[in-house]
């Protein structure tokens, strides 16, 4: 019998860990110490560019039948920014008015303990389960997402791992422990537009070609364009200009070009391909030349509701008297790559303090977060 895994503990060994992306820090050596007593076989994945710094990532596994049931999770986190301007050292851990503070306290080592603490808690109780349960976690999910997740299900796949359900420990809740959990989510696709002209002085517009104009008129036919009112399950999509820049800070000088940036979070209304297809009618109507390429975030995904969403959601009122609501909102995950593989349920800690200096959590939701994730895997392997 091994010693029972205390989750607020083990959250503040992880956020001890500096390990902003692409840095591992000895985050996962953490975890792998956790685990392998339990009897979990545990392999360290390193991906990345041949030449340049790797990826660490873990997939680790107990037992070898089905279903082999998945929490999924990154231990990488976003840059603490200024440091000076946080009431406590951003890797700290330290636990400060009943909150443990620190980055990546909600976002989302807290959830990582929590689901190792609740696996813990799981065997001490039961025993090990008919199937199996499986941690797949990476160290690329705040930054490009290239060498993590993805890489690790290729591998998975080529492997003949197979998994047949998965919560990923994201900060769901807005503002209440159980309030939201995600089943699936907007698309993002970002648009680079450029117009080209001909510099010169403004005193002899003549002799030049002005593009700042044309893109006007691109931008504004972009900006009027309503891309739907929203489906069963998602909110309408949004078209944002977030950048329009010329590189050019003369009052006398007509530039030489106009560039332009966008991002469009879609819903199942469109494919990336669909929406690309919407985007250039409606620039070419306009009439002026320009050059477009786009960058695909991810596409829109949904897991309807079913048998996991509702283990979900029952472990969570049970725990907190609150059934969560189901919903589509937010940025993208690392469930746009696992949710080919199976069912996913998006469910961790409340995310209000995300990304933000002075991150924190309540230990009592970590230690609630626990029960939660007990109480799907005890439902789950009923």
């Amino acid at each position: 019998m091994t010693a029972p895994v205390e989750p607020v503990a083990l959250a503040q060994a992880l956020i001890r860990r500096p390990s902003v992306t692409p840095a591992d820090e000895g985050a996962l050596d953490i975890l792998v110490k956790a685990l392998e007593p339990m009897g979990f076989t545990c392999h360290r994945l390193a991906f990345g560019p041949e030449n340049g710094p790797k990826i660490e990532n873990l997939y680790a596994r107990l037992g070898d039948k089905a279903p082999n049931f998945c929490f999924a999770g990154h231990t990488d986190v976003v840059p603490p920014g200024d440091p000076t301007a946080w009431g406590e050292d951003p890797f700290s851990g330290n636990i400060v008015d009943g909150r443990l503070r620190g980055r990546g306290a909600a976002d989302m080592k807290g959830a990582l303990a929590a689901m190792v603490a609740a696996i813990s808690r799981l065997l001490d109780r039961h025993g090990r389960p008919a199937g199996s349960i499986s941690l797949l976690l990476t160290g690329d999910e705040e930054g490009q997402a290239i060498h993590g997740t993805r890489a690790v299900l290729e591998w998975m796949e080529a492997k003949g791992e197979t998994i047949d359900a998965c919560v990923l420990g994201e900060p769901t809740n807005p503002d209440r422990l159980g309030g939201m959990m995600k089943i699936g989510r907007r698309g993002s696709l970002t648009g680079r537009l450029a117009v080209h002209g001909t510099q010169g002085h403004v005193a002899y517009p003549h002799l030049a070609d002005n593009p700042i104009p044309r893109m006007v008129k691109l931008l504004s036919a972009l900006d009027g364009l309503q891309l739907d009112s929203g489906t069963e399950h998602f909110d309408p999509s949004n078209l944002e200009i977030v950048s329009v820049d010329v590189g050019n800070r003369a009052s006398n000088v007509i530039p030489a070009k106009a560039e332009a940036l966008f991002n469009i979070r879609f819903n199942d209304s469109y494919t990336s391909e669909s929406l690309k297809a919407l985007i250039r009618r409606t620039l070419d109507v306009v009439g002026v030349p320009y050059d477009l390429s786009f960058e695909l975030t991810g596409e829109s995904f949904l897991c309807p509701p079913g048998p996991l969403s509702e283990v979900v959601a029952d472990a969570a009122e049970a725990a907190t008297g609150i059934r969560p609501t189901a919903s589509t909102t937010g940025g993208t995950s690392d469930a746009r790559f696992i949710h080919r593989h199976c069912p996913i349920v998006e469910f961790g800690l409340v995310g209000a303090t995300m990304h933000k200096v002075d991150e924190n959590a309540p230990v009592a939701d970590i230690e609630t977060l626990t029960r939660i994730y007990l109480g799907v895997l005890e439902r789950y392997f009923a």
